[in-house]
């Protein structure tokens, strides 16, 4: 029943406690469970008492694969309808998902309109730093970065681990929060 609570297991305590002192932190743990609401409750948590403004992109979550985009994007909505539904209120945090995927006229929207949380992929993360269009969401005059997370961290290894390693560090420079929290989860 949607109007039910919900219990938090374990790993998923840990992970908001963690999140909750700004610590850095791994999750690993199945497939399946649950291993997504260890960052996107602290982000959901940290955006509603903070204020922020809506057009400053808080979280970047990176994923593989846009499969993995899509379906977490696809989450987020539902958890933005059952919002809507049971408070009658629009849902208070924006998000979008950012890839190759999507058409011009969308990315140009975001682009002018940032989104507190932006699912992308690493090879858009790239282009996020030396793209001037894109750059505001990521540079420390036009954003707001305060986590990063990298989904499926096992995924990283060898010279795409590399790449994936200089790219966090260029986008700790970019946007000039060198305390945003850093989070990776994994299923192995």
């Amino acid at each position: 029943n949607k109007n039910q609570p919900f219990h938090l297991y374990r790993h998923q305590q840990e992970a908001i406690e963690k999140a909750k002192g700004w610590e850095h932190f791994v999750v690993t743990s199945g497939t399946g469970s649950g291993k997504s609401l260890c960052y996107f409750i602290p982000i959901m948590d940290f955006i509603a008492q903070q204020q922020i403004p809506n057009n400053r992109v808080i979280a970047i979550i990176v994923y593989p694969m846009n499969a993995l985009v899509n379906s977490q994007y696809e989450s987020l909505k539902r958890l933005s309808q059952n919002y809507s539904e049971r408070t009658g209120n629009e849902f208070p945090i924006r998000f979008e998902k950012y890839t190759g995927q999507e058409k011009w006229e969308i990315k140009e929207s975001i682009q002018e309109n940032p989104p507190h949380k932006l699912l992308t992929n690493y090879v858009m993360l790239e282009r996020m730093l030396v793209r001037p269009r894109e750059q505001n969401f990521v540079k420390k005059t036009t954003s707001a970065l305060q986590f990063l997370i990298f989904d499926e961290l096992h995924t990283y290894r060898g010279r795409q681990g590399a790449d994936v390693g200089l790219l966090i560090r260029r986008l700790r420079e970019r946007c000039g929060n060198p305390n945003r929290l850093c989070i990776g989860t994994s299923a192995t």
